[in-house]
């Protein structure tokens, strides 16, 4: 019997239909994955529940109670917790401080009110064994990991005696190990009876923890099946309407060693040690990929070369020219773009429209004195952005809408327009498809390959060995900040990667 329900659910927005008419449901117990391309509507229905979004028409049923539209309190009254991509824990406060902020417990003390910490600390170490999380609650969350901020958030939702957990992808920034260890503590949640909504672009995810897939297009609902009845490949066509491709690789050759170097680097070694004696070269047609654990240089690395961060020694090179890279703005001028890991934070200005985004690093490249002196030229800008918004396919209302309002995939691809317009001539990636569908990723990956053939040097950074396979020519691996293996494509394997990157 289902605990949830949707029921012909509407949300609207200015010329958008973000709901339409969606039904849905939810047993205890089970895992429900929500399946959808970026823009499909799955962050919207987790804002109807948690009482964010307000729906036109419809129902929502928990347990015996049915409501047309919930408040923020009533979400929480009905036991829904929502553990977001981006995560809400307060870095200053301790463990136990961020499971009870809301709803701090307090004492009389001389008749005055104050806050029971003992009480708190307690029942958050209860919590907190539940789990397996072994860190003290009075411990500052500053001093956390991502998986251990991500394991605080879910002591909460049972500190708050949920009965469904909504988790929006709640691996995209864990390491294998850690992902695992997610998995067991959401197994030990469905033995709880407590229902997990589970949103992810990682379909091979999907047959390890899910009970039933839902799959939503446009707003609008496609299928529900259960995941031990359906192949996760068969699952794309009904998210995007059409079959993708599983390979990107270049076609007529196996090895560019034979071809022009673009780009090389020599030597780099970065002053904190993050990276250590880096040296290779790109060539002209050929991927780059950069494999390796989480923290084993290859961000560091790339970080290094774009200057924004110190490098204690080493050089650049751009079709045998030596590049002197001091900042950012430097690698920028010298035809250097990266793409970086965190595009919500790092990628785009959030208070810019499509239109500024896309030209403010031509805006840059064209500028003096550091930056400080140059001419906004609107209407030139205005029709560049108007031709990379029709050349990538950004799915927006037009050039003036906001960044921020638009999903992952289109985000990712007004960052890459960003970039192109400033006719770069080396493309860094850094996870570049996390946090996107399966259609845009297939997008992104033809994006990098067209300019590849164009003559572009293109390094991809990537924890997922699948895509590095699907798309690198060539694939370096790096361990401790150094070098530990370097793979033509077709004598790369997951396991031979996997096994560079963890024996010493």
């Amino acid at each position: 019997m289902s605990y949830l329900e949707m029921k012909n659910v509407t949300v609207k927005f200015p010329g958008v239909i973000a709901l339409n008419n969606f039904s849905f449901d939810v047993k205890l117990g089970e895992l429900h994955v929500l399946l959808g391309e970026n823009g499909a509507g799955k962050s919207t229905l987790v804002k109807v529940l948690s009482g964010i979004n307000t729906p036109v028409s419809g129902e929502i049923k928990i347990g015996d109670r049915t409501f047309h539209s919930l408040s923020p309190r009533e979400s929480r009254e009905n036991k829904i917790a929502v553990i977001y991509q981006e995560l809400s824990v307060i870095d200053s406060l301790s463990i136990a401080e961020n499971m009870f902020s809301g709803r701090l417990p307090t004492r009389k003390v001389l008749g005055v009110p104050v806050i029971d910490q003992e009480y708190m600390n307690c029942e958050a170490e209860k919590y907190l064994q539940q789990i397996g999380v072994h860190r003290k609650p009075s411990t500052l969350v500053s001093e956390l990991s991502i998986s251990e901020k991500q394991e605080v958030e879910i002591a909460k939702a049972l500190s708050a005696q949920a009965k469904i957990v909504i988790m929006d992808e709640p691996t995209s920034s864990l390491s294998i190990d850690e992902t695992e260890n997610l998995f067991r503590i959401i197994r030990k949640l469905k033995e709880q009876n407590i229902a997990i909504i589970y949103i992810s672009h990682k379909l091979q995810e999907i047959k390890q923890i899910g009970d039933r897939v839902t799959v939503m297009k446009d707003g609008k609902y496609v299928k529900t099946v259960n995941v031990a009845d359906i192949e996760t490949r068969d699952l794309v066509p009904l998210m995007i309407g059409r079959e993708v491709k599983n390979s990107y690789l270049n076609e007529n050759t196996a090895d560019f060693s034979g071809q022009p170097a673009i780009f090389e680097v020599r030597n780099l070694t970065r002053k904190d040690g993050s990276c250590n004696n880096i040296s290779f070269q790109v060539h002209t047609g050929e991927i780059l990929g950069f494999s390796g654990l989480i923290g084993a240089g290859r961000s560091e690395c790339m970080e290094g070369i774009f200057g924004a961060r110190p490098i204690s020694s080493g050089e650049v090179f751009l079709r045998g020219k030596k590049l002197r890279i001091r900042n950012p703005y430097d690698a920028m001028k010298k035809g250097i773009a990266f793409v970086t890991e965190n595009r919500r934070e790092t990628g785009f200005f959030p208070n810019f429209q499509i239109w500024k985004e896309i030209a403010v690093s031509t805006s840059l490249k064209r500028s003096t004195a550091g930056g400080f002196s140059g001419l906004v030229q609107e209407d030139r800008e205005r029709k560049t952005a108007g031709e990379y918004v029709k050349r990538l396919n950004i799915k927006c209302t037009g050039p003036d809408q906001m960044t921020y309002t638009l999903s992952g995939g289109n985000q990712q691809k007004v960052i890459v327009s960003k970039w192109l317009a400033a006719d770069s001539d080396v493309m860094i990636f850094d996870e570049p498809t996390k946090g996107i569908d399966v259609g845009a990723k297939s997008e992104i990956y033809a994006i990098m390959r067209n300019l590849a053939d164009e003559g572009k040097a293109i390094l991809m950074v990537s924890s997922e060995l699948p895509e590095l396979l699907s798309i690198c020519d060539r694939i370096i691996v790096f361990r401790d900040g150094s070098i530990s293996g370097e793979f033509l494509n077709k004598d790369a394997t997951e396991e031979k990667l996997m096994m560079a990157a963890v024996d010493a």
